[in-house]
């Protein structure tokens, strides 16, 4: 393994730590529902609504962190059975400086656009 892939596992490492204590942080931050609706019921609606649209928000940031961690460690995996910079699709090298761009990429630009050629037009909920 190069001094190079050293330094990107390294970084792997740094942000699997990273997500997971902003997950913790989330996880732990959440009000109880009787803690949130206290005081008079004048705007229950408006506040109903506001904890709705305040929950939605959150567990789109949720997913995204869980859908990021999974793709760090989707790479830390990659180290460990010895194919960390290979595509996923194809199996070329990954381009360098893709890596270093963004160490927990998995696919080499050709398959990277193809999928985003694909996926173009296909609806997809969040």
């Amino acid at each position: 393994m190069t001094t190079g892939f050293n330094l990107l596992r390294s970084r792997l490492d740094i942000e699997r730590k990273r997500l997971i204590k902003e997950l913790e942080h989330w996880e732990s931050s959440i009000r109880p529902i009787d803690e949130r609706r206290e005081g008079s019921s004048f705007s229950k609606r408006e506040e109903e609504a506001t904890e709705s649209s305040e929950l939605e928000k959150r567990l789109i940031l949720e997913k995204r962190l869980k859908d990021l961690l999974a793709e760090v460690e989707h790479a830390l995996f990659k180290f460990e059975e010895g194919t960390y910079g290979l595509c996923d699709s194809c199996g070329q090298l990954i381009d360098p400086a893709r890596l270093e761009a963004l160490p927990q990429a998995n696919l080499c630009l050709n398959c990277k656009a193809q999928q985003a050629k694909n996926a173009k037009g296909k609806f997809s909920p969040v």
